[in-house]
């Protein structure tokens, strides 16, 4: 443009938008996280804390209404620990929860093997197997406590056809707790058979042709590369499941009520029992055992952690 004045040109720049300021990446970070740490608080931190609350106070029905409950400090755990009941109810949670998750690992990891092997029918099989995972737990603990009934059960009608008499599963002190482990392992079952299925499709197939030309039979590819190779997800899957049948209550309720004279009670029987089981609700003795059954988990999440990250120094 010529100026009139002075006869010089000048030129008008295009003004420029200023370029849009750039977000914080750390409130951009802060904003994902939101939404976790909101399900944290609201579903485990606070549950936890009130858990707490009430292992360390005298919750009564009466206390809950007026919102009045005495503090008692650490006298519930002191109760817990001096009962009867608490080392029958440890060593029968040991039992039933290291013989669970043993005989579940081990058919899981044989059947996912065995389903490993393309051939017909394999997919259909596979998926009769993971109804027992499907049915609601209720109908699963109806069915075992039908088939174990001392009366007019199956598997007592089976037995006597061998010449075997009569067992009473349920009802005897000596074989409560067998019967509802049994019942559980069969419940376990297809989660370990899905996870170690799913590990196995991770291990190439290369190394198992060449482990064949290397003249390795069916045991030595299976301990020398399988096995080691789905250490991971091994590791995982009884973590899983330890943690799982540490809270196991459904089972074990509706079979034998943790009888009988405390046969087949655990930690988590013996909770609930205390806060519902009764008739005469006591919240803070139960909220003491329930607080043991998750130390005893968080201790085996961080033996899991320590473990893994040995491993990975290694």
């Amino acid at each position: 443009m010529t100026s009139p004045q002075t006869g010089t040109i000048t030129v008008r720049r295009a003004a420029h938008p200023s370029p849009p300021r750039r977000r914080s990446p750390r409130w951009t970070a802060f904003a994902f996280l939101a939404p976790l740490v909101v399900y944290l608080i609201v579903f485990y931190a606070y549950p936890l804390y009130r858990n707490i609350e009430l292992s360390v106070h005298d919750y009564t029905p009466r206390a809950f209404v007026q919102g009045n409950p005495e503090f008692t400090g650490w006298e519930n755990y002191r109760n817990i620990l001096s009962d009867d009941t608490f080392l029958r109810a440890l060593r029968n949670t040991a039992v039933f929860t290291l013989g669970s998750i043993a005989v579940q690992y081990a058919l899981g990891l044989a059947l996912a093997v065995f389903f490993h092997r393309n051939f017909r029918l394999s997919a259909v099989l596979r998926a009769m197997f993971l109804v027992p995972w499907l049915l609601p737990l209720i109908v699963s603990a109806s069915t075992w406590s039908w088939m174990l009934n001392s009366e007019n059960g199956i598997v007592n009608a089976a037995l006597q056809a061998f010449g075997i008499g009569q067992i009473n599963w349920l009802t005897s002190p000596d074989t409560s707790l067998l019967s509802v482990t049994i019942a559980n392992i069969w419940l376990g079952i297809p989660f370990n058979l899905v996870i170690l299925y799913a590990g196995l499709q991770n291990i190439s197939a290369d190394l198992y042709e060449a482990a064949g030309l290397d003249g390795a039979n069916a045991w030595q590819r299976f301990w020398r590369i399988t096995f080691p190779l789905l250490r991971p997800v091994s590791a995982i899957t009884l973590l899983l499941g330890l943690i799982y049948t540490l809270k196991v209550v459904d089972i074990i309720w509706i079979m034998t009520k943790g009888g009988p004279a405390d046969a087949s009670a655990t930690l988590a029987i013996w909770s609930y029992r205390e806060a519902f089981g009764t008739g005469q609700p006591d919240f803070s003795p139960a909220a003491a055992v329930g607080n043991i059954l998750i130390l005893i988990a968080f201790a085996a999440g961080l033996l899991h952690v320590h473990l893994q990250r040995k491993e990975e120094r290694a």
